[in-house]
């Protein structure tokens, strides 16, 4: 399998970086593009794998956050994989490197990996600890799924809907980099996020054809979805569900959300879903006739611009 067969991703530095890479590897690079890897093993079961890095200074501040919360949140971005895929969770490996002024300290680390791990029922199966200057948590997830979902799915007539509310995560930054207490609404969805593992895989019962958790922000992974469908897609930004005292548009940009942005059939019912998991589940989008891998915003019938989510690579 070439390289360049599977690397429909959006656009961003992070993603041409990658690109860039899968090219020196050539057929090395197999089944790769989605939140995590997908391995046939044996009797039809496949392995669900993904490793997601946090790292002080990047992903978190340590002035922001207590030590419970920098690895609860670490663990559960990585688990958040799983659920894109609609994978089971079966293993956690931990590698940490820790700096010496919090090595005393760091039984606190341990119980934020720790309580996310417990939350969703994943054993904590191996890992490696090393010293540096800074906090940096790499979390290598497992999990198993008899039909996984990606992104590449996703097809002409297929509505577009998320879970929860977004928005809560980036004004809880905002409100630290101004030097304000985030609101006790905004506060728990950037300290202590939830991977969507049942929902998701309840979802992929339902006949999910495109899933994808949305770590950078909608517009960004909305892109994602339709750079790997080879598909059109069309979002209406006044339908995105909201936190409160957060616009749609800025809902739309706001990163490590870790809700699902999910391609269903045009006949799903969402009342169901809301029912089983006290959750709101809002259509918020279609998938249309179009030139592939175009992502169109729309508010009152008028196209909108909207900043991309997340850079890894932004200054």
């Amino acid at each position: 399998m070439k390289a360049d067969s599977w690397a429909k991703m959006g656009p961003g530095v992070e993603f041409d970086l990658i690109r860039r890479m899968a090219a020196r590897w050539g057929d090395l690079v197999q089944q790769a593009g989605d939140d995590a890897a997908i391995l046939d093993i044996a009797h039809g079961a496949r392995l669900v794998a993904s490793t997601d890095t946090s790292v002080e200074d990047v992903h978190f501040r340590r002035e922001w956050l207590s030590l419970q919360e920098i690895g609860y949140r670490a663990t559960m971005a990585s688990l958040s994989d799983l659920a894109a895929m609609a994978a089971e969770p079966i293993g956690l490996l931990v590698a940490a490197t820790i700096p010496a002024a919090i090595a005393e300290t760091i039984e606190l680390l341990a119980d934020g990996i720790g309580q996310a791990a417990r939350d969703v029922a994943c054993p904590i199966v191996g890992g490696d600890l090393t010293g540096g200057d800074r906090i940096s948590l790499t979390m290598t997830v497992l999990g198993s799924a008899t039909a996984p979902v990606g992104r590449a799915g996703a097809k002409v007539g297929d509505s577009l809907w998320v879970t929860g509310r977004l928005g809560g995560p980036g004004a809880a930054v905002r409100a630290l980099q101004a030097a304000q207490l985030p609101s006790a609404e905004h506060w728990p969805r950037f300290a202590h996020p939830v991977a969507r593992i049942a929902e998701a895989r309840w979802l992929a019962g339902q006949g999910a054809s495109a899933m994808i958790d949305i770590s950078d922000g909608l517009t960004s992974d909305a892109r994602h979805i339709a750079a790997a469908s080879d598909v059109a897609i069309e979002i209406d930004v006044s339908s995105i569900p909201c936190v409160p005292d957060v616009p749609p548009g800025a809902a739309a940009t706001s990163g490590e959300e870790y809700e699902l942005l999910v391609a269903m059939p045009d006949e799903f019912d969402a009342e169901a879903f809301s029912a089983r998991f006290s959750l709101p589940l809002t259509r918020v989008g279609e998938v249309v006739e179009g030139p592939g891998a175009q992502v169109t915003f729309t508010e009152g019938g008028d196209r909108v611009d909207l900043a991309a989510g997340y850079d890894h690579f932004s200054a």
